[in-house]
């Protein structure tokens, strides 16, 4: 026992029970080995670094240059990252072997990779803007293009349908009718002098179809109505030149006349984001430039091409050594941040770090110092050696795939003070176990442990891949859902329900019918209303007897069955946690806790609520008639009053009132007799009279606090009187609070029933394959939904509860520190 629980010093057989023993140890190492040594020690993943820096900021630092540089390095590699995203490109990355480390990362040099990194850089930033340009220039060519064409048309069936020779000269591009013309050409020129007229401008391009209307509106308001505006959309969406994005556009021609309307109707343009191309008038020249901007668009065309096959070989050489370089920039980045940590002495030529470690690793850290001495070609190596300190050290516990999910569960209620009782060994099986009390439905479960197990034998591809929030709680807990889908089917056959059908897997039911004994029960037409009767004193051979569904007392017997259970389990578990405070308190040597608060709170709950989980298994054995509600509350009521047919067994009385007697007297046992010990051994402490106490009594201060922390009466007496209060109050709250498993058991399975038999039978009720595929469906998506999603996440929460308050509460005081060793296995992308 002693060795189990840690009193003895040897933790052999249950490691989970208390966390790590550690010590604080210090480096003194050469500078020209120092860099190796952190690598080293950083693949080990053993040590955890202390800042003795803190009093300077990160430019202050030695190594902040470094550290700057690793940062840059950083940036580049994530611009590599984004732009080889961009172009769609997935390279394959080089061979990676079981540190993490490719074939040749140690050929690397960081001075030589900076370098190559900066001309890679420069390399494609100077390709992507000669890309950028070339696009440019041939989404402004194809704009350019489209607008010879559509403005072309225009203009040739202007001049096909002119009849008059002032018609040219007009050029309106109307294909409607002449009186849309005439007041904007014909007559103005009719109604002034020949020496003051104005030849007819415009102005060509294209503008976003989304802006078109608006553009029309402010061109007609901007000039008056003295401009004539022919519009054709573009089939296809064309490439912006601004933004390089695709856009729906149309084709304008916009006449007027006069110098002013032509600055007005240029500032519009430039308003709306309108691009403008010039079109030549005349026929031959329109089709030189018509050609000559087609040749040029291929050659564009050809020139982008090549340029993106450049880029795209530059990108796929780069992204083969993409995460190479990732890794050792992150590593190299991390090793100078913890260098950055360590204090420089006097001379310069050493540096001296300060950490926390396991006391069962001081053997391989001392060997990865040699190495890194010996590697380095160091002439001196690194001193190592532990140093004594009264802080509190940091809690760790090595865990793996399967435990390490149930102390994060422990961890996420506070991190254990150094060297507790540790819940996380327990809550492996009592989490489940409890979770499948409320959740007990062996079909639910089954459905339940075949979602973990495709987790687990999917894990190495779920933990290659970046998986969002909520799968990625899914998948860290997968063996926590495989105990509690495990426990939830054990449950199931224990309250025999799979989807709340009862199954007559053992042998045949110990009822039959009142009316008609020679017929089975399931042939009982008034089990509902007259209810069965017992055959014999044979029980059902395990879990509950089938013949209980359906019947008239199947609602009482289930609620008293489930409700007196939850009680005994309540009731267990709090005294296991009022136990685990005997042994926090044993090991840390603190008597005084184990004589004035284990044992009165051991007798308090047992004086009262222990004596009611007794009352409850007697009253199982003998089949009494005896009313638990009336015994429990004129045991405080009258407890001399005579029970009658409450009695169970023959001294009950007396034994109540002797019970009554120890909890009453449990209450100033843990109130006064500890704060007036420990001001005695204060005083006695100051007067210098006890000596050989000191050791002891410096370990019952309240929460453990330092020798030299005034003590003030006081307060050691206002928190003895808190925690008093507390434990009196949460005897009958926590026990009330493990009834949640009876309601959320009794939840379930009438939620069940009820989508069983209003909708999965109500519609099989209807002779129509239409009427019973949608029950099938409403009544698959309400098991999922509701049962195997709603209902698992509140049982989940209640049992979680049930964990943190009423057992946690009784012994763990949570606040310690986690563990943080520096190592290369926990640096992710976010410490780029």
């Amino acid at each position: 026992m002693t060795s189990i629980f840690g009193i003895g010093g040897k933790m052999a057989q249950m490691e989970l029970f208390r966390s790590e023993e550690m010590n604080l140890v210090q480096l003194i190492i050469p500078t020209e080995s120092a860099h190796d040594t952190v690598t080293y020690l950083a693949e080990l993943g053993l040590l955890q670094f202390k800042d003795l820096n803190s009093d300077k900021s990160s430019f202050q630092r030695t190594y902040a240059n470094q550290v700057k540089r690793c940062g840059e390095m950083a940036r580049k590699l994530r611009y590599f990252r984004d732009q080889i995203a961009k172009a769609g490109l997935t390279p394959a990355a080089r061979r990676v072997v079981e540190n993490g480390w490719s074939d040749q990362t140690g050929d690397v040099d960081l001075d030589d990779l900076e370098v190559n990194l900066s001309e890679l850089e420069n390399e494609l930033t100077e390709i992507l803007a000669n890309t950028d340009t070339l696009n440019r220039t041939h989404a402004e060519l194809t704009e350019f293009h489209l607008v010879l064409q559509k403005a072309g048309a225009f203009f040739s069936a202007t001049r096909d349908n002119a009849s008059e020779p002032q018609s040219r000269e007009l050029d309106g591009l109307s294909v409607s009718t002449e009186d849309m013309d005439r007041p904007l050409l014909h007559e103005q020129e009719m109604q002034v002098e020949p020496s003051k007229q104005v030849r007819l401008g415009y102005v060509s391009g294209v503008v976003p179809k989304v802006k078109a209307p608006a553009f029309e509106r402010i061109l007609f308001r901007a000039t008056r109505g003295n401009m004539f505006l022919k519009q054709a959309p573009i089939e296809q969406s064309v490439t912006d030149p601004a933004t390089g994005e695709k856009v729906e556009k149309v084709v304008f021609v916009v006449f007027f006349a006069g110098e002013t309307a032509r600055l007005k109707v240029t500032k519009i343009c430039e308003a709306f984001g309108a691009n403008r191309y010039p079109f030549p008038e005349e026929g031959t020249r329109h089709r030189q430039v018509k050609i000559q901007v087609s040749s040029r668009l291929d050659e564009l065309q050809q020139t982008i091409e090549a340029g993106k096959l450049h880029r795209d070989n530059l990108l796929t050489t780069i992204g083969y050594k993409l995460e190479e370089w990732s890794l050792l920039v992150r590593r190299e980045k991390a090793v100078y941040h913890t260098l950055n940590m360590l204090s420089i002495d006097v001379t310069r030529k050493c540096l001296v770090a300060e950490g926390w470690c396991p006391v069962s690793a001081k053997p391989r850290i001392q060997d990865a110092l040699q190495k890194a001495s010996f590697d380095s070609n160091s002439q001196v190596g690194t001193i190592f050696q532990v140093l004594h300190t009264k802080e509190l050290p940091p809690t760790y516990y090595e865990t793996n795939k399967f435990t390490g999910a149930f102390q994060e569960i422990v961890d996420a209620y506070g991190v254990g003070r150094y060297r507790e009782a540790n819940p996380g060994v327990f809550s492996i099986i009592t989490f489940p176990f409890l979770f499948g009390v409320m959740f007990g439905d062996w079909g639910h479960g089954i459905i339940l442990m075949f979602a973990a197990l495709y987790l687990i034998l999917n894990e190495k591809k779920y933990m290659s891949q970046k998986l969002g929030d909520i799968m990625d709680m899914a998948f860290g807990g997968r063996y926590v859902i495989l105990l509690m889908s495990i426990f939830s089917i054990y449950a199931g056959f224990i309250y025999n329900e799979f989807f709340s059908l009862p199954f007559k897997i053992f042998d045949n039911s110990a009822y039959t019918c009142r009316d008609h004994p020679d017929l089975p029960w399931d042939q009982c037409e008034s089990a509902t209303t007259v209810g069965l009767i017992k055959l014999g004193d044979q029980p059902y051979p395990f879990g509950l007897d089938p013949a209980w569904h359906g019947s008239r007392s199947e609602l009482p017997f289930t609620n008293s069955l489930k409700m007196k259970m939850s009680i005994l389990l309540g009731i267990t578990q709090m005294n296991v946690g009022i136990l685990l405070s005997y042994f926090n308190a044993k090991f840390f040597n603190k008597p005084l806790n184990i004589w004035y608060e284990f044992v009165p709170q051991v007798l308090f709950l047992g004086s009262l609520f222990g004596y009611l989980s007794v009352l409850i298994i007697i009253k199982w054995c003998t089949g009494s008639q005896a009313d638990l509600y009336h015994i429990m509350i004129y045991m405080f009521l009258s407890p001399t009053d005579d029970l009658g047919d409450n009695q169970l067994f023959w001294g009950q009385k007396y034994l109540q009132i002797l019970l009554l007697v120890i909890a009453f007297v449990s209450v100033p046992w843990m109130l006064l007799p500890k704060p007036l010990i420990l001001k005695k051994q204060h005083e006695q402490r100051l007067a210098g009279r006890t000596y050989s106490v000191v050791g002891e009594s410096d370990t019952e201060s309240v929460d453990g606090d330092d020798e030299h922390e005034e003590f003030v009466f006081e307060e050691v007496f206002v928190h003895q009187m808190i925690h008093t209060i507390e434990f009196v109050l949460n005897a009958v709250s926590n026990t009330a609070s493990y009834l949640r498993l009876w309601a959320l058991s009794l939840a379930h399975a009438e939620l069940s029933a009820v989508f069983y038999e209003r909708v999965l039978m109500v519609a099989f009720e209807y002779d129509n394959i239409i009427i019973r595929l949608i029950g099938i469906v409403v009544f698959t998506i309400a098991t999922l939904g509701v049962l195997l999603v709603m209902e698992t996440l509140s049982a989940f929460l209640h049992a979680l509860r049930l964990h943190w308050v009423e057992f946690m509460g009784k012994f763990y005081m949570g606040d310690g520190y986690k563990f943080h060793p520096f190592a290369f296995a926990t640096l992710t992308e976010d410490d780029d």
